[in-house]
């Protein structure tokens, strides 16, 4: 039994990944700040109260992980609060949460558990195709758009880091997805996007490993 960790699994992308990949056979651990009750009436372990920026958080997960290993860790959790050029000044604290959260938090979470992942595990980010530069057409959201970019590089640096572990790192796009971050705009709905990034998941091998690519299998640039 494969056993999986997501953050961000109490709602959205994150609940869809656990539901569907705990139906799959995945024995998921489901960490979230807040559960609620579609992740409380599915058969897998939650460990709430969890920020993935509070460093005394994730000392108490790795506590309560002591015992358990794990084979994929999928760095789900995320923020969107809209940005823009006019009024920066007012708006620098959205900027750093942003950054905190969808940069920084993957790489802390990975680093607090990296002696509880297996030998040929995976580690995959949850990230966005509006992290490229290259396929920056429209501007706009300047701190979504500036972290998802730094958590991208980060991605890459992790792979090479992990490679000599036999751990392979994915960058994963899941479509603009309507959920409440998107206020539920959007092209398609968390279910379809977390069938998507399962395939990808499986498919995630060293070969592939520091790669970016949307849910449908699309290569994204940098």
């Amino acid at each position: 039994m494969t056993t999986t960790l997501i953050t961000g699994a109490n709602r959205g992308i994150g609940f869809e990944l656990a539901r569907q990949l705990n139906d799959a056979g995945h024995d998921i651990i489901a960490v979230c700040r807040q559960s609620s009750d579609e992740l409380d009436a599915l058969d897998v372990r939650v460990e709430s109260g969890i920020d993935v920026i509070d460093r005394a958080d994730l000392d108490d997960l790795v506590k309560r992980l002591a015992e358990t290993r794990i084979d994929l860790l999928i760095n789900n959790a995320g923020v969107l609060r809209s940005s823009s050029l006019d009024g920066i000044e007012d708006q620098l604290d959205d900027f750093r949460l942003q950054y905190e959260v969808n940069a920084l938090a993957p790489l802390r979470v990975t680093n607090a558990l990296l002696g509880q992942i297996n030998h040929g595990g995976k580690v995959v980010i949850i990230t966005s195709r509006m992290g490229s530069i290259a396929d920056n057409t429209s501007g706009g959201q300047y701190a979504y758009r500036m972290s998802k970019a730094a958590v991208n590089t980060a991605g890459v640096s992790l792979a090479h880091e992990l490679k000599d572990r036999q751990i392979a790192v994915g960058l994963l796009h899941p479509g603009y997805v309507r959920t409440s971050m998107t206020r539920h705009t959007g092209h398609i709905d968390p279910d379809e996007a977390a069938r998507g990034l399962i395939q990808r998941i499986e498919e995630l091998s060293l070969a592939s490993t520091g790669s970016f690519r949307h849910a449908n299998g699309e290569e994204l640039p940098w």
